[in-house]
């Protein structure tokens, strides 16, 4: 009996060091930091796992190039002058998959005013790419970032390495203007934090 009850004290003790050691990992990283900082910074949250960031808070332009699934090269020049939203995902992830819709229905909608949409799978090869996109009518290209890494290099320090899914809004500059850890919580609040960019005058 003492054996079983021992046994059980330090199963608990161990998860919850997990747990902890979990949650820190979540949260270990610059632009959360800096909005934790306090509203001096000038950030505005929206439930929780949102963050807006105004113009003048907005750190240097984000600099990429990758390959696309289909092993198109892209730079992020490419998008100089465009509202951009990237988001980071992958086949296996059940929030992925429950966003995925969501993203198509708001890059439908707004692709028209110019806004362009980039995922950055971080798993898996282009064919299960490619039958994920298939299975969810999803329109926009992806990058491949699981064997280069690239991307998630060029993003370091806003996404955290285990915050997946994450959307980032990237500004006319090239700068985050916006960011959802985890999945967005329907299409109307990225439709909202695409609409607030698009409305900045271009500099």
């Amino acid at each position: 009996m003492r054996a079983r009850v021992r046994a059980r004290v330090v199963l608990a003790v161990s998860t919850a060091l997990l747990l902890s050691l979990g949650l820190a990992g979540c949260t270990n990283d610059a632009l959360a930091q800096q909005y934790r900082d306090g509203s001096s910074k000038n950030y505005v949250a929206g439930d929780g796992s949102i963050t807006e960031i105004t113009v003048k808070n907005r750190g240097k332009p984000i600099r990429f190039s990758a390959d696309l699934e289909d092993g198109t090269p892209i730079t992020s020049s490419a998008y100089t002058g465009r509202v951009v939203v990237v988001n980071f995902w992958y086949a296996g992830c059940p929030p992925c998959r429950a966003e995925a819709p969501d993203l198509e229905k708001t890059y439908t909608a707004f692709s028209s005013q110019g806004v362009r949409f980039l995922g950055v799978n971080v798993r898996d090869q282009a064919a299960t790419a490619r039958s994920f996109a298939s299975e969810f009518g999803i329109t926009y290209p992806s990058v491949l970032d699981v064997d280069r890494g690239t991307m998630q290099l060029a993003f370091s320090g806003v996404v955290a390495p285990n915050a997946v899914p994450t959307t980032i809004v990237l500004d006319r500059n090239g700068r985050v203007a916006a960011r959802v850890l985890g999945k967005i919580p329907d299409a109307s609040v990225l439709e909202a934090l695409i609409t607030t960019v698009l409305k900045e005058p271009s500099q």
